[in-house]
């Protein structure tokens, strides 16, 4: 009986410095660290059927869009996909650029309107936009109308959203009177530029640059998901449901499965653009204009006073191959 009194004391005595010394080396302000946030993100992706369509063949075009929607239900992430409709118009393509577009609708995804050309609202007046909206709905009507749905999402080209605030004001004013909503972007790693590469790479089955070019792309990826959250907290004072830009290329076909995982690594869950677009911070003042366009996150802080700093660096080398390829130029210069 006395041994076993004495195994319990000593029992207590070794429970009560295990107690002592954690307080010694975890400090109640350490040990009690809030829950990380609750992350998530939209994933929107561009320029549908095919970002770079002119030189796509149908047939090309037909297998992108089966892997990314493979890899989108694989990892059961939502999407909206935005429709550039002067791509499916190619001669004696033209059926099957509509199907693959009725891929996305087939899958059980959405697509919204990117306007008919790609036109800039900063480069052209209000009404050759305007016209460009309209022509943008014809067969995206048309396919929705199919399954019952109604067009309902509306991104701006290059992102440009006016040079000045009236004329964003009217186009605002213009898209909302035809039933959109705004899709905005607070998280874009410029894939169209690691994408243009990669095709470019693939065609001359360059695979060790391929290769490093997807291991760039995720890697900065990381950086501005990083650097947008940080960006978010200094401003919002919390991270909202972000909105992450993507292209319909063959670089996010191929590695969609990892893009994933580093985003997932980073905490985040993936919810829809309707979900996203409920977060609070997509109703605050936002008087941004500029001759270039960008995301909502720099809105924010211009429109706040407090211009955005220490973005991420892009790869300068990914730029000067992108900018000998033979693609149409782009309006805006990386960060």
């Amino acid at each position: 009986m006395e041994l076993s009194r004495w195994l319990q004391w000593v029992l207590m005595s070794c429970v009560v410095t295990a107690a002592v010394f954690a307080g010694l080396v975890f400090p109640a302000s350490v040990a009690a660290q809030s829950p990380p946030p609750d992350r998530q993100v939209a994933i929107t992706i561009d320029d549908l059927p095919a970002g770079n369509s002119d030189k796509m063949p149908a047939a090309m075009i037909t297998e992108m869009t089966t892997n990314l929607l493979a890899a989108l239900q694989q990892q059961k992430v939502p999407a909206v996909g935005f429709v550039n409709e002067k791509k499916v118009y190619k001669w004696g393509q033209v059926d099957e650029r509509i199907k693959a577009l009725q891929m996305w609708l087939d899958a059980g995804f959405d697509l919204g309107n990117h306007t008919y050309s790609h036109l800039s609202l900063n480069q052209v007046g209000l009404k050759a936009w305007e016209d460009d909206v309209v022509q943008g709905e014809s067969v995206l009507k048309l396919l929705l109308a199919q399954r019952n749905k109604k067009l309902r999402y509306f991104r701006h080209p290059y992102l440009d959203t006016g040079r000045d605030l009236l004329t964003r004001r009217e186009a605002e004013a213009f898209l909302v009177e035809r039933g959109y909503r705004i899709a905005p972007v607070t998280v874009d790693a410029w894939d169209w530029n690691f994408g243009g590469v990669y095709e470019e790479s693939k065609k001359r089955g360059d695979t060790a640059t391929q290769q490093e070019l997807v291991k760039e792309y995720l890697a900065y990826t990381d950086a501005e998901f990083a650097y947008s959250e940080q960006l978010s907290m200094q401003l919002l004072g919390y991270q909202p449901k972000q909105i992450l830009l993507l292209h319909a290329n063959q670089m996010e076909a191929e590695h969609f499965n990892e893009l994933v995982d580093v985003i997932r690594k980073r905490g985040y869950r993936f919810i829809t653009l309707e979900d996203a677009l409920s977060d609070q911070a997509y109703g605050l003042p936002d008087t941004f204009v500029g001759e270039e366009g960008t995301g909502w996150l720099d809105h924010w802080a211009i429109t706040m006073g407090k211009p955005p700093q220490g973005s991420p660096r892009f790869p300068a080398w990914v730029d000067e191959r992108y900018k000998v390829l033979p693609l149409p130029p782009q309006p805006q210069q990386p960060h």
